[in-house]
């Protein structure tokens, strides 16, 4: 299964509903696809909910730290919903738990971009 996307706004963010497998190959540049997108419309902050990804490769994780790039480099904000434990085990492993601002609910997801 391909990963699939939906997006959102709720209060000036921009929400994506990611789902599926962000792995090499169609799931990572779906989601280099959506980002760029987002921010070529001129999103600033972003939201990746991770609720319903199930696997994310290699190739996968260096999607999201160039989509975490490409938004910072913008003046953006990117930040992730919701990690599986498989996801969250997998940035632990890689250190990248401490680069990423992650939050476990919505709403108090979006309340943070209120500062940024």
């Amino acid at each position: 299964m391909s990963m699939k996307y939906k997006t959102r706004h709720v209060d000036g963010v921009t929400i994506l509903d990611l789902s599926g497998r962000i792995t090499l190959g169609e799931g990572s540049v779906t989601l280099r696809d959506a980002t760029r997108e987002l921010l070529g419309k001129g999103s600033k902050r972003i939201l990746l909910n991770l609720a319903d990804v199930t696997y994310i490769d290699s190739s996968g994780i260096g999607e999201l730290v160039s989509a975490y790039t490409a938004v910072r480099n913008q003046g953006g904000d990117l930040k992730l919903l919701s990690l599986t434990k498989k996801v969250h085990d997998l940035l632990q492993i890689t250190k990248l738990y401490t680069v990423f601002d992650i939050k476990d609910d919505e709403a108090s997801a979006v309340a943070s971009f209120a500062g940024a």
